[in-house]
């Protein structure tokens, strides 16, 4: 898979955003149901701009969360009349920009605009870039039955089937244990 550093980084960053809900998240709540625990997540992935860091700026980003989660799992037709929508919503205006340790890379909102327009608009470039490359095959939902995860599959093979190693180890783990009654059986 063949993208922009910059798009495989706000990848990252919507995959980690949608990892926060309660059903796939690793404590099985949801990871950002504070403020505080939302800030802990944007500067974790570097993320600049206005931050009210009140309620209602999270209630903001939970609904550009689930919305984020819809477009990751829609086909490509789908998914760029999605990302047309929110790009017109949000009324992206991509620009190049350089900031603390960062080269060029891109935005598509000024710093001031309210957060969850900022996520959802930078986050609609990159599935610009995955529509483009005709890659919406490679942001896949997790392969184990009890997870909800959501993972960019960057391999060059595009095999990965799981949001996690710990996925994929219970899953095997799973698998192992049935063949090994059905043997002894």
């Amino acid at each position: 898979m063949h993208l922009a550093p910059d798009t495989e980084d706000i990848l990252a960053f919507i995959v980690a955003l949608g990892n926060t809900v309660a059903s796939a998240s690793r404590s099985g709540t949801d990871e950002i149901a504070t403020p505080a625990r939302l800030t802990e997540l944007l500067s974790a992935h570097g993320y600049t701009g206005r931050f009210d860091r009140d309620e209602r700026e999270l209630a903001d980003v939970h609904r550009a969360r689930a919305r984020l989660r819809h477009v990751w799992s829609l086909k490509r037709e789908a998914a760029a009349d999605e990302v047309n929508e929110i790009l017109r919503q949000t009324r992206a205006l991509p620009q190049l920009v350089r900031h603390d340790a960062f080269d060029w890379h891109l935005h598509a909102s000024a710093d001031d605009e309210p957060l969850a327009d900022r996520i959802l608009s930078e986050a609609a470039l990159a599935f610009v870039d995955v529509i483009r490359t005709d890659e919406m095959t490679r942001l896949r939902s997790c392969g184990a039955p009890d997870c909800e995860g959501i993972f960019a599959d960057l391999s060059r093979n595009g095999s990965k089937r799981f949001c996690s190693v710990r996925c994929g180890n219970r899953v095997n783990m799973i698998a192992f244990r049935e063949r090994a009654a059905a043997d002894s059986a």
